[in-house]
């Protein structure tokens, strides 16, 4: 019970901070471009040096314990690709990809079609987030060494998530609690994804089964880093502001991981 508490309060927490990021959009007239570049640029460096070195790695010897060498090899690489795949597929059928703060509302038709891309940006991050929650739930379930710093690596990841939902709906409406609302609420199908997917996968939990999820769990987080986070840090700000924060990740996540040896 205290692994499960644990596994969602850490998810709830990834959920909330597209909370923080309507807010910041809706209390502050211009967003911290720079800061946000190096923010998102350290996200991605931290999720891709914990999936490749330790989460990837740990996958691949509890499949291969299981399985044998050759079996649990291809079961670690069928793992990983199936959770690319996974994300990939969502991604392609509800796309997520808007500019926030590139938002006219000079008349009614503008302004209609501004309400129309928040909410659906809304429902796209709410779907988008299930399968990222269950990637977070099952990180903290399985290795809470690793877990806080994944959770915190996301978390950053989802105030993009939240200026983005925020900033069409309030120009749209001038209702700032409306924005909000709508922002929150799709960050909140983080811990319901992570929830459920564990609730559905708990009868069939074996270690077999858990290597393969673990295995997706870092197809998914490589696969958010390379298509999410590193093209929207660039777009914030200098090409060279993303690849120090991504640089910085890594080598913060290397340190945290060291101190656990």
């Amino acid at each position: 019970m205290n692994e499960l508490l644990f596994a969602f309060g850490l998810t709830l927490f990834a959920g909330l901070a597209t909370g923080v990021g309507a807010f910041l959009a809706l209390v502050t007239r211009r967003t911290d471009a720079k800061f946000l570049a190096v923010s998102l640029g350290f996200s991605a460096g931290v999720m891709i040096y914990v999936s490749m070195i330790e989460i990837f790695v740990k996958a691949r010897v509890a499949l291969v314990a299981e399985l044998g060498e050759r079996s649990g090899a291809w079961a670690t690489a069928g793992g990983f690709f199936g959770g690319i795949l996974l994300i990939a597929v969502i991604d392609r059928l509800v796309p997520t990809r808007v500019n926030p703060h590139e938002y006219p509302h000079d008349d009614a038709g503008r302004q209609r079609r501004l309400l129309r891309m928040g909410t659906m940006t809304a429902v796209a991050i709410a779907i988008h987030n299930f399968p990222e929650g269950f990637a977070t739930f099952v990180a903290a379930m399985q290795e809470p060494s690793v877990a806080i710093p994944v959770v915190v690596a996301i978390a950053l990841h989802n105030i993009p998530e939240g200026i983005s939902v925020a900033v069409p709906i309030h120009h749209a409406t001038g209702s700032r609690r409306r924005a909000f609302r709508w922002a929150f609420l799709s960050g909140l199908a983080e811990p319901v994804g992570g929830v459920l997917g564990y609730l559905v996968l708990l009868p069939f939990l074996d270690d077999v089964l858990f290597g393969v999820v673990f295995a997706g769990v870092a197809g998914i987080m490589v696969f958010i880093s390379l298509d999410k986070l590193l093209p929207t840090a660039q777009e914030y700000g200098e090409h060279h502001l993303s690849v120090y924060g991504l640089v910085a990740g890594m080598a913060v996540m290397a340190v945290s991981l060291l101190l656990f040896v």
